[in-house]
């Protein structure tokens, strides 16, 4: 490791050793060669009324809602038909170089019991045995912002060469990322655009093209009228805030009929499908004239449909969010949720670690970046940003092809 002062004294059994141990994983990151098993979050349940008290008025700035009102969406894919094909990532200068200097890249998910993470982690396995990279992803458990730092806390005392993170704070995570920074860690982020203390971010596309494509998903469930509400993780998640706040942007400038409830315009569900399955009843409950939630967390719009299962809302009342395809087969063949919106978590994963690959072989990182992953191909910088760089990975998922995604 890039860290370690291997003295030229050293014999060779000494060397080995040190090769095995920057392979090894000890404490919390040993459990990260365990195949996660489990499917669902088991994060304790918060109450109905806890979580609908909890409200945070989306930004409606002029600025934001000029940029998204100018995003041009794709109702299927936002992959650009032009971008090239992925490569093999073992042809890759900075990869060949990852392996023979025995790099350690250590991914710490959110939540490693969620199906979403656990799709990330088998993105990140295949990256390893494709190539020989001693990269793995953390055992995180449930989701847990203070646990997820003290992990990274430890990455960062064992002394890996690059930590890669999907953030449940941003605040509480950035002032940790510059101890890795100034440890001499690369730092590489998902879902983290608003970090300071980053070598880069990769977003699977624009938050703010995500979030109108959000919103004419719902538009296109509750026939572009109505009062809507939006939920999101928690109201510190910095991509499912600015997708909310895409969204409710793009509503304002194209669907004149539909309308924000401003007694409670944002909810969080913790990720966490019981929640947000109580908090969508307590809504409904609560708001008569309510007819939409447009959810951004993998839990929201499976909880959401749950509820309007169990109160027969079927056909009058409507959700749309963030899905895996597998998961949610039933209640989209069911029609209880007309679409749902996804990108491959196990392609982020890939991509975060080919990017830690080539900031610590030291290649200059440039637009458009090239990855080799799909929706990674013809990366781009976000207008305004040195770190963030932005894909074109979204789709759409329905009933009639909910089965041919593989996940």
């Amino acid at each position: 490791m890039k860290k370690r002062i291997v003295v030229t004294l050293l014999t060779a059994s000494m060397l080995a050793a040190l090769a095995a141990g920057c392979g090894s994983s000890g404490g919390n990151t040993a459990s990260s060669e365990k195949t996660s098993e489990q499917t669902s979050a088991s994060s304790s349940q918060s109450t109905a009324s806890e979580s609908t008290s909890t409200t945070a008025s989306a930004s409606d700035s002029k600025a934001e809602s000029e940029a998204v009102a100018s995003t041009s969406v794709s109702a299927e894919s936002g992959t650009a038909s032009d971008a090239p094909a992925p490569g093999n990532w073992s042809d890759e200068e900075a990869v060949k170089k990852a392996v023979d200097e025995q790099w350690e890249i250590a991914v710490v998910p959110k939540d490693s019991t969620n199906p979403w993470f656990v799709r990330m982690k088998a993105g990140v396995d295949k990256f390893a045995s494709d190539t020989g990279v001693n990269c793995y992803q953390v055992d995180t458990g449930t989701i847990d912002a203070t646990h997820q730092a003290q992990q990274v806390e430890d990455l960062i005392s064992q002394g890996v060469d690059a930590i890669c993170v999907v953030p449940v704070d941003i605040e509480s995570m950035d002032p940790i990322l510059k101890k890795a920074k100034d440890a001499g860690i690369t730092v590489i982020t998902h879902e983290g655009a608003d970090l300071k203390n980053v070598d880069y971010d990769i977003e699977a596309f624009s938050n703010a093209g995500y979030g109108a494509f959000l919103m004419q998903n719902l538009a296109d469930a509750m026939g572009e009228e109505g009062t809507y509400t939006t939920m999101v993780a928690s109201l510190t998640n910095g991509s499912h805030n600015e997708w909310a706040d895409a969204a409710v942007a793009y509503q304002k400038e194209h669907y004149p009929n539909m309308k924000l409830l401003e007694e409670n315009p944002r909810v969080e569900s913790n990720d966490n499908g019981d929640t947000a399955y109580n908090v969508a009843k307590e809504l409904i409950k609560t708001y008569p004239d309510l007819k939409g939630i447009l959810g951004t967390s993998s839990f929201d719009a499976p909880g959401v449909a749950r509820a309007i299962q169990e109160l027969g809302l079927q056909g009058k009342f409507f959700t749309t969010g963030t899905g895996m395809p597998a998961d949610n087969a039933e209640i989209l063949k069911s029609g209880v949720v007309k679409s749902l919106t996804v990108w491959d978590p196990g392609k982020s994963g890939e991509a975060m670690v080919d990017l830690a690959c080539k900031v610590l072989a030291g290649e200059k990182v440039e637009e458009p970046l090239n990855l080799n992953v799909d929706g990674y191909t013809a990366m781009t910088r976000r207008t305004g940003s040195d770190t963030v760089f932005e894909g074109q990975g979204w789709v759409t998922v329905t009933a009639d092809n909910c089965d041919s995604f593989g996940f």
